[in-house]
């Protein structure tokens, strides 16, 4: 096709600028204890919800079961993610932490559907509450979802995994907050639908909160831009790189949900090895724009046309 071409060079981040490496930040021992802590409480908040006859009880041990899941989920992603790459997989596990977030996001919102159901049936056929005992058991559950959310709150910014952990258990604590303020007022004032109110306001705080992390998690796994990555930004870099004369075949994508890759095509003036080049060029996608592996071909002017996208021929 008469293309002159530089060899493709990969710029690998190996450094974890910008929250994104070749390993993601492994919160081995904050999972551990987090899925332990939470699977003993959901236990307790089962029994006493049951014994209790409270729909809140057993809403929030729902909603916990399903953050026992994620954390278990999230946990075997991460221990993936930093397996490398292998002739079948060659770039490694690091997508199963996407998978996993989106997991636990369709876990809590089918959790919400059916917390909202029974909530709405104990409304037309209110149940005696033990309101002492929603009180105590909740109030434990602020102590467990708190410690466990503090163990994630160093690692939510670079990680989806780790944020959507640590969004579920603070906001567990909170919730388990708002079952306590509802046990008490049960127990002074005998309004058993402070029950299935309480249970409602907790579907609601999960829905809000867990489409965030649903609509983060299928951008990912969509090969969309990654939020923090803009592409008029880096090709607005790329363009001013040395020689540089257009920029196409332009696409970032997340490797993982702490890693983020590129693949471009330069157009330059003159021809060279262009080894300079790209490595300025990975640096700067390193150090500025979070994005650690780069796969970039230069391409004279006369070749250019060439590598345009074209439509698939129809056979």
């Amino acid at each position: 096709m008469g293309k002159e071409h530089a060899s493709q060079e990969h710029g690998h981040d190996h450094s974890g600028a910008g929250g994104h490496s070749h390993a993601p930040v492994f919160f081995s021992k904050a999972f551990a204890i987090g899925a332990t802590l939470n699977a003993f409480f959901v236990a307790t908040q089962i029994f006493y919800g049951l014994t209790a006859h409270s729909v809140a009880l057993l809403a929030d041990a729902v909603h916990n079961l399903g953050d026992v899941l994620g954390l278990l989920l999230a946990w075997a992603a991460a221990t993936l993610a930093r397996r490398g790459p292998t002739l079948a997989r060659t770039y490694g596990y690091g997508r199963g932490t996407i998978l996993a977030s989106l997991t636990n996001a369709v876990i809590l919102l089918l959790g919400c559907g059916a917390i909202a159901a029974e909530a709405v049936g104990r409304f037309n056929n209110p149940q005696p509450v033990a309101g002492n005992v929603v009180m105590w058991v909740a109030a434990v559950g602020i102590i467990v979802n708190g410690a466990t959310a503090l163990m994630f709150m160093k690692g939510r910014q670079g990680d989806l995994n780790v944020r959507g952990a640590f969004f579920h258990m603070a906001s567990d604590a909170v919730v388990s907050a708002g079952v306590v303020v509802a046990g008490l007022l049960i127990q002074f004032t005998g309004w058993l639908w402070l029950d299935p109110a309480t249970s409602l306001a907790i579907v609601a705080v999960i829905t809000i909160g867990t489409w965030g992390l649903l609509q983060d998690s299928l951008h990912l796994a969509m090969d969309a831009v990654p939020e923090g990555v803009d592409l008029e930004k880096v090709a607005s870099m790329l363009r001013r790189l040395p020689g540089v004369i257009e920029v196409h075949d332009l696409h970032v994508w997340g490797l993982s949900t702490t890693e983020n890759a590129l693949t471009a095509h330069l157009v330059r003036a003159y021809s060279d090895d262009g080894s300079a080049v790209i490595q300025q060029a990975c640096e700067e996608l390193r150090a500025h724009h979070g994005i650690g592996h780069a796969t970039l071909q230069l391409e004279t002017a006369a070749g250019a046309a060439d590598c345009e996208l074209r439509p698939a021929e129809i056979v």
